[in-house]
């Protein structure tokens, strides 16, 4: 069986390979590896408990509550609210343990469980391990420790919890979104309400799309992954930019005043430049993955910026981050993290700070991105393949030594498996997108053709 923790916690189809069960008893597991590593040490253990509107949550909801407070784990379920919600109130509520259900972009049938640690960050790797290792010892036979009586966790309602996080996000803007007007597509997901009131409330006319979940619709067709509905609203209403997130929030892409498509890399640049005038860009330093286009680089070091770069994932951007105090950092998917202000990407916050610069410079969104110069990249998903076998096979490899042949100095390969899902990502950067789809289609058919 295969490790349960990939790059964003435990995900799969709710009610196939994640059950009741499983979340339940990895919540128990949590809790007594949490113990064991000290963490509650001298006091009852508080747990936040959040998730996005998928009907699936409702029953994991159920489990992972359930666990915690058998457990002997007191739990504040702050009912559905984006990932980076979760993350601030267990820090700023000062609980011991958050758990997330939510599968972000995947499509409603699927979902997940994602725990944060004491202050909102997420868990390390470390603690993942011990996690699904005790979890495993104890679904194969071996009793739990159950607490009895009074030492059972109790269970209540936070309702606190949006106004606490709107407030949160409004109150850290550089400077407020009057006379502004912004589309706002929630994706049917945990931001539906949170987002459009924190832009109104920070004073931006507020046009929404995809803000109407019903337990069914998350992501479809709609958020993050799906800007068209976006573009067409932002020239209809005549709106300054739209900003779109995913199921979960944690992700923030954009769109100028034209309906042209603003990605994640465009944002950080914006966003850097900003942050180093107004001096709190850290060593004046963005933390970006190798997924980021060559034109961010090359734009970052032509600013002075230093750019430095890590493997796909936002955990990893962020480990970054801490480990050498910078103070922004995110992926081209639109993970943007603004370390003085959160412990994870949060799309609500970036759609603000984004908004904000627009307002203060004055400038269209469109003009603000001319900061850097996209290079034509194509990414291929390749699905149904063995992940596993990307790095090691003979075929792969040959493809890809290949392409980077045709390529050379212009242009760069980057082949990885995803973290959540059974697919392989191809990416191809070349001076000319023809090139680039050319030599993208043929390795994506040489690792189907070997991997498959």
């Amino acid at each position: 069986m295969g490790r349960l923790f990939g790059t964003d916690g435990v995900r799969g189809v709710a009610n196939a390979d994640l059950t009741a069960e499983l979340a339940l008893g990895l919540s128990v597991a949590a809790a007594h590896v949490l113990a064991e590593a000290g963490t509650f040490e001298g006091h009852r253990p508080v747990a936040v408990v959040g998730r996005d509107p998928r009907a699936s949550g409702e029953f994991l909801e159920a489990a992972v509550v359930a666990g915690l407070a058998s457990a002997g784990v007191d739990v504040l379920r702050v009912g559905v609210l984006p990932t980076p919600a979760v993350a601030y109130l267990t820090g700023s509520l000062g609980a011991d343990l958050g758990v997330m259900l939510s599968a972000s972009h995947n499509p409603m049938p699927d979902n997940g469980i994602k725990f944060f640690a004491r202050g909102g960050h997420k868990l390390a790797d470390e603690l993942e391990d011990r996690i699904e290792r005790t979890y495993r010892s104890h679904s194969s036979g071996e009793p739990w420790e159950r607490p009895t009586g009074a030492g059972v966790g109790r269970v209540k309602d936070y309702d606190q919890g949006f106004d606490n996080y709107v407030a949160h996000l409004v109150g850290v803007l550089p400077n407020r979104l009057d006379g502004l007007k912004v589309v706002i597509d929630g994706a049917h997901g945990a931001a539906s309400r949170v987002s459009p009131e924190a832009f109104a409330r920070a004073g931006a006319e507020v046009v929404t799309i995809g803000t109407d979940p019903d337990g069914l619709n998350i992501n479809d067709d709609c958020g993050s992954t799906h800007l068209s509905g976006l573009r067409t609203a932002v020239v209809e209403h005549g709106a300054d930019l739209g900003v779109a997130h995913d199921g979960d929030a944690d992700r923030c892409l954009a769109v100028d005043r034209d309906g042209n498509e603003i990605d994640g890399d465009q944002i950080l640049a914006v966003l850097a430049l900003g942050m180093r005038e107004a001096g709190t860009l850290r060593k004046d330093a963005v933390v970006a993955t190798v997924m980021s286009n060559l034109g961010f680089k090359l734009a970052m070091e032509r600013e002075g910026l230093t750019f430095v770069q890590t493997a796909v994932g936002d955990r990893y951007v962020l480990e970054e981050m801490k480990a050498q105090g910078y103070a922004l950092g995110g992926e081209q998917s639109g993970h943007v993290i603004v370390l003085d202000h959160a412990t994870t990407g949060d799309g609500t916050l970036t759609g603000l700070m984004l908004a904000a610069r627009v307002a203060v410079t004055g400038r269209p969104l469109g003009e603000l991105v001319r900061v850097m110069e996209r290079l034509p990249q194509v990414l291929v998903n390749v699905p149904d393949v063995d992940k596993t076998r990307v790095r090691t096979s003979p075929e792969v490899t040959s493809a890809v030594a290949e392409a980077e042949r045709e390529l050379g100095a212009t242009g760069r390969v980057l082949l990885r498996p995803s973290g959540t899902e059974p697919l392989v990502r191809v990416m191809v950067e070349a001076a000319d997108i023809e090139q680039a789809g050319a030599v993208a289609g043929r390795l994506a058919d040489a690792v189907k053709s070997a991997l498959g």
